[in-house]
């Protein structure tokens, strides 16, 4: 394993990461959510817009990311690396039942997922709506059209790995995190979603290491990357804080800042790009 300054990010080869996931298992069943069914009854309008925005958005992501993630595993390289992915798999199918199990017993609103899915597109922005639902899709076809291609899956892993785990995922679960443990609220979705987080490193892990592996022995795969995160990045910043619907849903409910979150996700990116080999100041 090698780290790097961050305790975000260790990469390791596919193998490794394999090992890793096998002794990280959990159950998305087993976590204890009444005090959090109790809290939520009790929670302020304003606490309860801000989470349940988040818990839109994360409901949204997983849907995507794990329905859209197989043409990935369908373009392995060698045969530890699909043994890895095929893992990255279950764990995002496991990401959306816990987060579909908490709308059920803590919100109350049981239902399929599918609906629950539903109803969360209602409370994100067009931003984020146009990543996942459009650049991510659009992404996921092309790779599954081209296995074989380097550049469809530059631009996948680009997408997926390092926009939406690490720069959206990572400060989402940032400023949610230090809240909810701040406030001691909702310490059974902390818990399932520190096991979630816990999760996504190792998979950003594996998205930094491709990268720099292929931009290292194909130096024309960084402006695939280049590419991408211009035609992303807009977005990306527009996704970092909630929709300007009217819905009186503030980030200043959980003690952040706009300014404050997009310097954080903005840093985590900096660094990232530094490790595979191509800078953002070369954007």
């Amino acid at each position: 394993m090698t780290q790097i300054g961050d305790p975000e990010i260790q990469l390791n080869d596919p193998q490794t990461l394999y090992r890793r996931w096998e002794e990280s298992q959990w159950s998305p069943f087993t976590i204890d959510l009444s005090e959090d069914a109790r809290q939520w009854q009790q929670m302020s309008g304003e606490d309860r817009n801000v989470i349940f925005y988040v818990l839109s958005s994360l409901m949204v992501a997983e849907e995507r990311i794990t329905t859209k993630f197989s043409g990935l595993v369908g373009a392995y390289g060698t045969e530890e690396e699909a043994t890895f992915l095929s893992t990255q798999q279950v764990d995002e199918a496991r990401h959306m039942q816990f987060y579909a199990r908490f709308q059920d017993e803590v919100v109350a609103a049981p239902d399929a997922i599918a609906a629950h899915i539903d109803r969360a597109r209602e409370s994100v922005s067009d931003a984020f709506r146009h990543i996942f639902d459009e650049e991510l899709v659009q992404s996921h076809e092309r790779l599954v059209a081209e296995p074989h291609s380097l550049p469809a899956k530059v631009r996948f892993v680009t997408l997926y790995h390092l926009v939406l785990e690490s720069t959206l995922g990572l400060t989402t679960f940032k400023f949610t995190t230090d809240y909810l443990s701040g406030a001691k609220l909702l310490p059974g979705f902390v818990e399932g979603y520190s096991k979630i987080h816990h999760d996504e490193t190792r998979h950003i892990g594996y998205g930094v290491w491709f990268l720099r592996e292929t931009v290292r022995v194909h130096p024309e795969a960084g402006d695939v990357v280049r590419q991408t995160l211009r035609d992303l990045l807009p977005s990306v910043a527009a996704s970092l804080v909630p929709p300007d619907t009217g819905s009186n849903i503030d980030v200043a409910a959980i003690g952040a800042t706009s300014d404050g979150i997009r310097e954080f996700a903005l840093g985590g990116l900096t660094r990232r790009l530094d490790i595979v080999g191509v800078p953002l100041s070369s954007l």
